[in-house]
């Protein structure tokens, strides 16, 4: 079974599940990734900052990751 992420993951452990996460994030309107504050940023903080929804950032992160798996 593939790894999930959640909103209390930070943004670091995120990209350490998976580089391609770091993508989504970007593509998303995360552009920040890179950051070294945003590595210590959870998920749905970061979410807040940027004005997203975390729920859809999850959704799409878990998507991907299960899709690596198929």
């Amino acid at each position: 079974m593939a790894q999930t992420v959640n909103k209390d993951m930070l943004i670091g452990e995120i990209i350490q599940v998976d580089p391609g996460n770091a993508a989504i994030l970007m593509a998303s309107g995360m552009h920040c990734v890179g950051c070294p504050s945003a590595q210590g940023e959870t998920l749905e903080e970061a979410a807040q900052v940027h004005g997203m929804d975390v729920d859809e950032l999850i959704k799409d992160i878990n998507n991907y990751l299960a899709g690596k798996e198929a």
